[in-house]
């Protein structure tokens, strides 16, 4: 594995107030792509220190890129309430924009998991990044609210074994999304693997890392 990464933490304007966050980086080198990593349902327990959610975190440093991560609206130190996904979206292109103004010339990549998996690919289709990657997105929500269909590099990967997100269902919107000219998702399967990848972080990070990089 690659060596502690440079953290730096951030507060970044969102709008319903400060918005805590999370950077990590290589050690060495200018930062040339920045992937921001959308967390967990807030009222289910999600935060930007979610396992998952810090195991994509390090597979972009393992990567050469700078992540980073994020609380949505009144999560930890972040202002605000809970809204209904649509506020948590409006954070997310927030700190999309904050990229953007700090590094106007590196790459951006989104990423998420479950919930923030649908913050992030509904990110990606107003944002436009250079890459995707959604790790068992709660395909239930979005269905309803993807509008635009992202036509990026989008890597999603998911458990078999998933008894939040079925992996059937994700199959099956693939297949739906995959019918679309400009739209097509890389679905990579893990057999025994649930929803949280217990004991499975290590494989998790490999896998994004080898299809990614």
């Amino acid at each position: 594995m690659s060596t502690s990464p440079q953290k730096e933490s951030l507060t970044i304007a969102g709008p319903a107030g400060p918005l805590e966050a999370l950077l990590e980086q290589p050690q060495q080198g200018a930062v040339t792509t920045v992937a921001v990593v959308c967390h967990p349902h807030p009222q289910h327990g999600g935060t930007m220190l979610n396992k998952v959610v810090h195991t994509v975190a390090r597979a972009m440093v393992d990567l050469g890129h700078a992540a980073l991560r994020f609380n949505y609206r009144g999560v930890g130190a972040s202002a605000g309430s809970y809204a209904d996904g649509e506020g948590e979206l409006q954070d997310a292109l927030a700190v999309v924009a904050f990229v953007r103004e700090r590094w106007p010339d590196a790459a951006l990549w989104l990423a998420g998991f479950s919930f923030g998996g649908v913050v992030a690919a509904r990110a990606a289709a107003v944002a436009n990044p250079a890459c995707l990657i959604t790790i068992a997105p709660a395909v239930n929500i979005l269905e309803a609210k993807l509008e635009r269909l992202p036509t990026m590099p989008w890597l999603i990967v998911q458990g078999e074994a998933d008894d939040v997100v079925p992996a059937a269902a994700v199959q099956s919107w693939v297949a739906r999304c995959g019918e679309q000219a400009d739209c097509r998702p890389e679905l990579v399967l893990l057999p025994g693997v649930g929803h949280f990848f217990h004991g499975e972080l290590g494989t998790l990070r490999t896998l994004i890392t080898d299809h990614t990089g």
